[in-house]
């Protein structure tokens, strides 16, 4: 039986507008530390595991006693404080619905801590339609890095070859690529179309690309799929 064709899904900032909460829940918790950090180089670096964005805004290693106070200070801070709050971009569960309709299998490849990941698809409305997760707890190397993108690509049994991910940072498209997968990026979680370079295609937030299906990378995918 050949490989499925399949979709790896990010989820924060692609299917969850949660990189500003991200973003302050580790501004608070870097403050009840007493350290500044400024919040734009915080938010640019949204979308990297926790493990490379701590040294990169404050020089901090998250190995660290205190890298591992301040990690596990913002996880705490993000499910109590901002998790609550979130809401899905527009028309997120009818773009899932339609990914699975057209026979496509998926899989989130997400930064989020593994605790993180299952309440941030609540939160998007598609938590009882992808199966397949991998999270920072699954590999040894956080986005940009390949790892979780080829964990989530081997969970799924998919075919390189026949899949594509959609993201919305640089990160993900990093990530995608040296994962020897295409990548479609979404404006949606704050990056430019031009920040987004390397994507086959950039669409404004998911009801965008919903709108413009026929027309996407999706659609060829699903002829892949028809054929077999």
């Amino acid at each position: 039986m050949p490989a499925h064709a399949a979709v790896i899904l990010d989820v924060d900032g692609t299917l969850v507008d949660s990189n500003d909460a991200h973003a302050r829940a580790w501004i608070d918790a870097f403050d009840e530390h007493g350290i500044a950090v400024a919040f734009d180089h915080v938010r640019r670096s949204i979308g990297m595991g926790g493990d490379k964005l701590m040294p990169e805004v404050s020089g901090i290693d998250e190995s660290s006693p205190l890298g591992q106070q301040i990690s596990n200070r913002r996880g705490e801070i993000f499910k109590t404080r901002y998790l609550p709050q979130l809401k899905p971009f527009a028309a997120t569960r009818p773009l899932i619905e339609r990914f699975l309709a057209d026979g496509l299998t998926l899989a989130v490849a997400s930064s989020a801590k593994k605790d993180e990941l299952d309440p941030l698809l609540k939160c998007a409305g598609v938590h009882d339609l992808i199966p397949h997760r991998t999270s920072s707890d699954d590999a040894a190397n956080s986005k940009p890095e390949p790892d979780i993108v080829v964990a989530a690509v081997k969970r799924a049994g998919a075919d390189p070859g026949r899949s594509i991910m959609l993201g919305d940072t640089p990160y993900d498209v990093a990530a995608a690529r040296r994962a020897g997968i295409d990548i479609v990026g979404l404006e949606c979680g704050g990056w430019t179309r031009e920040a987004l370079s390397g994507s086959l295609s950039v669409y404004r937030e998911p009801a965008d690309l919903l709108g413009r299906y026929e027309q996407s990378p999706f659609a060829g995918l699903r002829l892949q799929t028809s054929r077999g």
